[in-house]
């Protein structure tokens, strides 16, 4: 059914993998799929860098590509787990990603709603409406 998850993380929020990637790599192992484990540098902080130099942003994303890597390392298990750094906005950006890795489901987590947003988080309420393929919101 499935032969390619993304699960999108904040590197700077652990809630935002506590959920979500046991539960892509439980289902990556039941279908048998490929699992990348995706971050995305906001444009904000990109656009900063930037300003300074065309090094800053760069030192950004491989800062990014290394500490995804270690998170990578640390939760694999017994799992293959690709990694995949983006930049942009962030809902954007992780479409982007499941495109670029031909993901048919997206397994992020969402933070606890507020007022605004009620049912689900901004960024994932963005994601699950302009996502070519399923999506799988996992409650923190």
């Amino acid at each position: 059914m499935y032969s390619s998850v993304l699960v999108p993380v904040d590197l700077d929020e652990p809630s935002s993998w506590a959920g979500a990637v046991p539960a892509g790599l439980a289902l990556a192992r039941c279908f048998g799929a490929r699992i990348t484990l995706g971050t995305i540098v906001p444009d904000s902080l990109a656009a900063r860098e930037a300003q300074w130099s065309g090094i800053g942003y760069r030192r950004l994303l491989d800062t990014a590509a290394a500490r995804l890597a270690s998170l990578a390392e640390e939760l694999r298990g017994d799992a293959e787990l690709a990694t995949r750094v983006g930049s942009g906005p962030i809902a954007r950006g992780i479409l982007d990603l499941a495109q670029s890795v031909e993901a048919d489901l997206i397994v992020l987590s969402s933070h606890r709603p507020e007022m605004k947003d009620w049912l689900i988080g901004a960024q994932a309420a963005r994601v699950v409406r302009h996502a070519r393929c399923s999506v799988m919101v996992v409650r923190d």
